[in-house]
C-alpha cells in the first residue's frame, strides 16, 4: 500500500471511533436512569404467580448451547450451499446429506443426555 491509502485508512478508523465514542457518551448521557425500587405497577403479571427474585433468575445453559450449535450447522450449510451453486450436483448433495446427518446425531445424543 501506498502512503495516500494508509493515511486514509488511519483517518476513517480514527473518526469512527470517534463518532461511536461520542454517539455512546451522548446516549449514556440522555438515558434515563436505573429504577431503585420496582413498584407493584411495574412487574408483569404471570397469572397470580409471585415472579423470581431479580437476581434468581435461571438460564438453561445446556438448551443456549443446543440452539447455538444447530445455528452453527445451518449456518455452514447455507454458506456450503451457497458456493457450490458451480459444481457438480454430487456436492450439494452431499453437504445436505452431511448437514442431515449432524442434525440426527445431535438430536439424539440430546435425547440420550436427558435420561
Amino acid at each position: 500500500m501506498n502512503d495516500a491509502a494508509l493515511m486514509l485508512l488511519l483517518v476513517a478508523f480514527i473518526s469512527s471511533f470517534a463518532l461511536a465514542l461520542s454517539l455512546y457518551v451522548i446516549a449514556g448521557r440522555i438515558s434515563p436512569g436505573g429504577v431503585e425500587k420496582r413498584s407493584e405497577r411495574t412487574i408483569p403479571y404471570a397469572c397470580g404467580e409471585d415472579p423470581p427474585p431479580i437476581g434468581e433468575t435461571r438460564i438453561n445453559c445446556e438448551r443456549f448451547f443446543i440452539f447455538t450449535i444447530f445455528f452453527m450447522i445451518f449456518d455452514v450449510f447455507a454458506f456450503m450451499i451457497a458456493i457450490s451453486y458451480s459444481a457438480p450436483i454430487y456436492l450439494p448433495m452431499l453437504y445436505s446429506l452431511i448437514t442431515v446427518m449432524a442434525i440426527i446425531l445431535l438430536l439424539i445424543s440430546e435425547r440420550t443426555l436427558k435420561m
